[in-house]
């Protein structure tokens, strides 16, 4: 399992968000570009970057508050690869995040609301260069449904039947939120992702959300996950550099 060191971007600057609330954000003086240049010294091989604005807006692709420069100004600066997810739901802004020098797209609410075109991108794109992205609150009965348009509409679709949608396909890449531990340093649902991964072993599982020491990542890799994506842990400094090595491909 690999390490994937994450940035959201809001206003061109990076910021946190607690459990996915736009009202509850923490703003870091961190300049983007330092933190990518710290997270390639760590040996990263990808940074994992969320454009906010673009998420709430809607689509990265229209005129208004994106950080898309800021994000092409990222890729063009190094060869650590950028995963860059936020608002992007048509071709357009695809394309458009693949001619900024993006290695790897994230989509999300397309992926519940126009999965026929999804499916379309996977085989047009190939399946190494397009993640989906699912983002759980659990119910009552603690079963995982997604969260679209940047968490602020609950759905009653499971993750299970939202990666069923993709059978068949080339679908290789999954990330999957728990958006009530995103943020909160409370320890990632292991239970959740030994579950997808149980169900869905094909697919490499990134997890997201609660990452908060070493213990937990060792937990996710011996979960099956393929990738663990760190935030507010590693935006802290609460992680020692020696312990991270070993989920770090070019420590």
């Amino acid at each position: 399992m690999i390490l994937i060191p994450a940035i959201d971007l809001k206003d061109g600057h990076c910021v946190r968000l607690l459990r996915g609330d736009f009202a509850a954000q923490t703003c870091y003086a961190d300049d983007p570009h330092d933190l990518l240049t710290r997270y390639r010294g760590f040996g990263a091989e990808w940074l994992h970057v969320v454009d906010l604005d673009g998420a709430s807006k809607g689509d990265a692709s229209q005129e208004g508050p994106t950080n898309r420069g800021l994000i092409a100004r990222l890729a063009a600066q190094s060869d650590l690869k950028l995963q860059v997810g936020g608002g992007l739901r048509d071709t357009a802004a695809i394309n458009a995040a693949f001619d900024a020098g993006v290695a790897r797209v994230v989509v999300g609410s397309a992926a519940v609301t126009q999965v026929q075109r999804v499916r379309g991108w996977l085989d047009e794109f190939g399946p190494d260069r397009v993640v989906l992205a699912f983002d759980v609150r659990l119910d009552h009965a603690g079963i995982p449904c997604v969260a679209i348009h940047g968490w602020r509409e609950q759905s009653t679709l499971t993750l299970w039947a939202a990666v069923e949608n993709f059978a068949g396909s080339a679908l290789q890449h999954v990330l999957c939120t728990d958006v009530g531990r995103d943020g909160a340093l409370t320890g990632p649902n292991v239970e959740l992702y030994a579950t997808a991964v149980r169900r869905f072993p094909n697919i490499a599982w990134q997890a997201s959300g609660g990452v908060r020491d070493a213990r937990d990542l060792h937990a996710l890799a011996d979960a099956g996950c393929d990738a663990a994506i760190s935030g507010k842990a590693l935006l802290d400094h609460l992680i020692p550099l020696e312990e991270l090595r070993p989920f770090l491909p070019n420590a």
